[in-house]
């Protein structure tokens, strides 16, 4: 008997009292009596893998009922029985619900059977190919994000403080999905992997830049887009990516005209918090912020930038923290998910790692490198992460 569990749904109780006969040594399932019955055991004992509805319900029929199985579990392989298979129900169910399946009533064993267990191989193929993607896609951005903590470790640090805003801010804004715009507010600066050391040296200290330089930082948002463009599902983090700089009124990067809500939420938001980062390493913060940034016609959606500053009314906030302690270590006894304090040099006064930055495996074994050839002004320090105090 398959583990995963199957959902019949009726009007008709001696219809779901022969599932019961016929099926119960060869299936898990559980029954529902209409379509309001069924999203109630939905989302009580869910999820389901396959659900089969009988097209012909009073009330809600189930058109509606797998529209709106669609949106709750879109996982869910959908199978309809129907005693009117006529092209124009059949159109609907695939366009509404996206049947997997018509079943003509009757329908006998002979037939459901097979039905069922190919709905339930679909749903395991699925599942499978699901979790290979998800893990995937996470190697994918851990990686572009260790070779940013390599190449820019400014750039990452500021990703990293820019995902945790983004975090309380797009839930307050209603922005999602939330995980494409946290990982685009993390790899917002990915772009900065193509500017040459020197040009990154400049500008870590503040120099004035000349055209040459201002044009290839003005690249930036294009090549992390492009960068993000051909990993599977990253297509439309990669657009936030790319409109992190541009004006609500369709001006400023790339500047193509895309104007207003056009732009993506999740951009919008970015350029927002991008903004008054700035502003506040600057010493302008709480309403002096707030009217700097209103001040600058066009380039907000006030709606988003009064939002938040509603969610952050004073500062925006920082991983560093008075509440934990200052921990000072060699680099040998450095963990990943160390919050650093003050920046990681060199005896030279190359930056290895800025503050602010969560350490990864992969910036530890850049440091345990630099610290072998003694390069590395130790001691460091350092604050467990919020996670682990």
């Amino acid at each position: 008997m398959s583990t995963q569990k199957i959902l019949f749904v009726d009007d008709d109780p001696n219809i779901l009292a022969g599932f019961q006969r016929t099926l119960r040594k060869q299936f898990s399932f559980d029954m529902a009596l209409g379509g309001v019955e069924a999203l109630a055991l939905l989302e009580k004992s869910g999820p389901y893998a396959v659900i089969v509805v009988d097209m012909r319900m009073p009330g809600m029929d189930g058109l509606e009922l797998l529209e709106r199985v669609r949106e709750a579990a879109p996982d869910t392989v959908r199978l309809m029985l129907t005693g009117n298979a006529d092209q124009q129900t059949a159109v609907e169910a695939v366009n509404r619900g996206q049947v997997f399946r018509f079943l003509n009533k009757p329908c006998g064993p002979e037939v459901l059977t097979p039905a069922l267990e190919s709905g339930l191989r679909h749903y395991e193929l699925a599942r499978l190919e699901r979790e290979l993607l998800e893990g995937t896609l996470a190697g994918s951005i851990k990686v572009l994000a260790d070779v940013l903590g390599m190449v820019a470790p400014e750039a990452l640090g500021r990703g990293q403080r820019l995902r945790e805003l983004m975090r309380r801010f797009g839930r307050m804004a209603g922005a999602g999905p939330e995980w494409e715009i946290e990982i685009a507010a993390l790899l917002s600066a990915i772009g900065c992997a193509s500017i040459p050391p020197a040009v990154l040296r400049r500008l870590a200290a503040a120099s004035e830049l000349n055209p040459e330089e201002k044009g290839i930082l003005r690249r930036v948002p294009q090549v992390g887009h492009d960068l993000l463009a051909g990993i599977p599902r990253l297509q439309e983090v990669a657009r936030i990516v790319r409109y992190q700089q541009q004006h609500f009124d369709g001006t400023g990067n790339p500047g193509d005209g895309c104007a207003g809500e056009a732009i993506p939420i999740g951009a919008r938001l970015l350029k927002i918090l991008i903004d008054r980062l700035e502003l506040e390493a600057d010493g302008v913060v709480k309403q002096r912020a707030h009217d700097a940034l209103r001040a600058r016609e066009g380039h907000y959606d006030l709606r988003l930038l009064d939002l938040n500053f509603a969610c952050y009314p004073h500062f925006l906030d920082t991983p560093v923290t008075a509440e934990r302690p200052v921990l000072t270590l060699p680099v040998d006894c450095l963990v990943a998910g160390h919050v650093v304090v003050s920046d990681i040099v060199t005896s030279t006064g190359l930056l290895l790692v800025g503050a602010g930055i969560r350490l990864s495996e992969m910036m530890l074994e850049r440091l345990r490198n630099h610290a072998v050839l003694g390069e590395v002004k130790e001691p460091v320090f350092v604050q467990d992460s919020p996670a682990e105090a």
